[in-house]
């Protein structure tokens, strides 16, 4: 259509040329007959129309026949616009050639993803490319080991099948060395290099290899071969690549560097007059981003010790006859006297979230069940900012009944704390060496049987220390803590230590009162390195005695206690028992600055997310 309407507009531009070079020819004779028939000098004439020729332009611009009309105005126009339009196409059709073949080059250069869906099938995949998205499609028959045995069980020569995380990847030239990190502190490096007999393969599997970021999770096949790799906890073998596919790609910006999340506030500090400071990462940063922080060595280890003290308390307590049971969290009323409670709205009516299971677990003793013990949340609407409260923290709690003493209570605690704590370092010795490394701690100290301080001795240890303890009826702030733990530590030699006959005034309700002050309390707390863990008493197991209490204490017995005094009201064995703050144990065993270390996703205040 364009090639035929510019051939118009050219025809209609020569024909309109033809028709003023015709008017200028009549012109030029009329002009001449003119000058010939006045008789006048024929040189006069001859100059004359010399100089009307020569100031005539080609489109003349006086009279009416040298104007321009409208039509050849458009004509003019259209050919100018036809042949802007026509460069324009020109250009429009090399550039989307030259795109073309750049996307061409570009897609020459993509590595294509991989469906390994059979061993059996496996020569006729790629060996390098991102797996294709894991779908459970099939099970593809590949035997996958672990890091830490590559080496002993399993021996240079083997090939095998390994899936980590992406750690570091160093390329020189024609040589690719990875390192590949599982469970967090288990490293091997893996290497590639360049096969002089292959370069097309070599150049298109290292050109992947480049393509891979930090911290993204690969699957690898290779075969070990012995090397001495001082880099990694694997130092004896290497894993010589054969294939690799990415199976979940990291983002190329991470928040931070995992490497950075694991340096000790030494090294750091250290760094800082050098000409390469290491990053310090604030405590926000870390917890907005907790699943990197704990990818982190001794992060990740902290996690692994509290499971193991998990572990080690259910161990304890079913070797010496508990049960484990399982209270309810949504309560019609408070559990505990003086602590704060989050409130909810509970189809109409407003239930609290358990501040402990103490009063179910008093309930479990009334029915029959006389040893009981359970791990679960424990919600405290307390506004404390501090490095040592948190808002949501996990509960190990027991009770049990007693023949006579709340001393039998005191020494099953302690044997529980003598099997963690053995149990720890000797069973968890790995994972305390990794966090040792990053966050200074040593073994804590106990004493063979139960380090029981009374409170009056308490009181007296602080006045010679030269701390005001006023009428000595108030409860233990932090400084007297720590004064009172390190002379327990002179004194004893001992980081764990209890201390019992708290003044009543600042228990709980149901905590039953000393028989002979009953100023004081049969209550007890226990500390580890100069601060509370646990705290415990005998419970107060007789209904009028609990009135009497709850009356002087201005607390209404309202719905939310009722089941719980009728319990007692229906026969109840006399019973002690104690509450446990897991992170807080976690936390000064492994000798940390910030309980929220020891919290997977920390809930304090200021943090409800992630």
């Amino acid at each position: 259509m364009r090639a035929v309407r510019l051939s118009s507009v050219l025809v209609g531009i020569m024909m309109l040329s033809l028709s003023r070079a015709a008017i200028a020819r009549r012109a030029s004779c009329a002009f001449m007959a003119t000058t010939t028939g006045t008789g006048k000098n024929v040189a006069s004439t001859s100059a004359r129309r010399s100089n009307f020729i020569s100031t005539t332009p080609r489109f003349m611009s006086t009279g009416e026949a040298t104007e321009k009309t409208e039509e050849e105005k458009a004509a003019i126009k259209a050919a100018r616009e036809a042949r802007k339009e026509e460069k324009e196409q020109q250009k429009a059709e090399k550039k989307a050639k030259k795109a073309a073949q750049q996307a061409a080059e570009t897609a020459a250069l993509v590595i294509p993803e991989v469906t390994y869906l059979s061993v059996d099938e496996e020569d006729s995949y790629a060996k390098m490319g991102d797996m294709k998205r894991v779908m459970s499609r099939s099970a593809t028959g590949r035997k996958f080991v672990r890091v830490q045995n590559l080496g002993t069980e399993i021996e240079p020569g083997s090939t095998v099948w390994l899936r980590g995380r992406l750690d570091s990847i160093r390329v020189k030239g024609g040589s690719c060395f990875l390192v590949v990190r599982q469970d967090s502190f288990h490293t091997v490096q893996a290497v590639f290099f360049k096969d002089k007999e292959n370069p097309e393969f070599s150049q298109k599997m290292i050109r992947y290899l480049k393509g891979l970021t930090i911290e993204s999770m690969i699957d690898l096949k290779g075969t070990l071969t012995e090397a001495e790799v001082r880099s990694c906890s694997i130092q004896n073998v290497e894993l010589k690549i054969e294939r690799i596919h990415s199976v979940s790609n990291a983002a190329v910006q991470l928040p931070f560097l995992v490497e950075d999340a694991a340096r000790s506030e030494q090294e750091v500090e250290e760094s800082q007059g050098t000409d390469r400071p290491f990053p310090r990462l604030g405590q926000e940063l870390r917890l907005d981003n907790r699943w990197i922080d704990l990818r982190a060595p001794a992060n990740n280890a902290i996690m692994r010790i509290q499971s193991a003290i998990c572990q080690l308390f259910r161990e304890s307590l079913y070797s010496q006859g508990f049960v484990e049971i399982h209270t309810p969290k949504l309560i019609a009323g408070e559990s505990e006297s003086g602590a704060g409670v989050f409130t909810t709205d509970y189809f109409g009516t407003t239930a609290c979230l358990a501040q402990s299971p103490q009063l179910y677990k008093q309930m479990a003793i009334s029915s029959d069940l006389d040893r009981v013990f359970e791990i679960g949340p424990v919600f405290r609407a307390e506004n404390s900012n501090t490095r040592r409260h948190l808002c949501e923290f996990t509960g190990l709690d027991l009770e049990m009944s007693i023949d006579d003493h709340y001393m039998e209570t005191l020494e099953v605690v302690h044997n529980l704390f003598k099997h963690i704590f053995t149990g720890l370092e000797s069973r968890w010795a790995k994972e305390l060496s990794v966090i040792r490394e990053q966050y200074s701690s040593e073994a804590v100290t106990f004493t063979d049987e139960p380090c029981v301080l009374h409170w009056p001795e308490a009181m007296e240890i602080l006045k010679e220390k030269g701390i005001d303890i006023g009428d000595g009826m108030s409860d233990l702030n932090g400084a007297m803590e720590l004064a009172l733990g390190a002379a327990v530590k002179e004194k004893y030699g001992a980081d764990f230590f209890m201390l019992d006959k708290y003044p009543s005034e600042i228990r709980p309700f149901y905590t039953m009162p000393c028989p002979n002050d009953d100023r004081f309390s049969n209550s007890y707390d226990i500390f580890i390195r100069g601060q509370e863990i646990c705290s415990g008493a005998q419970r107060c197991h007789d209904p009028e005695l609990v009135m009497q209490i709850l009356d002087k204490k201005g607390i209404e017995a309202g719905d939310g206690l009722k089941a719980y005094i009728d319990s007692f009201r229906h026969g109840i064995s006399p019973h002690a028992g104690a509450g446990i703050g897991l992170e807080r144990v976690v936390f000064l065993y492994l000798g940390l600055d910030n309980v929220r270390k020891a919290s997977m996703f920390p809930r304090d205040p200021n943090r409800c997310s992630p």
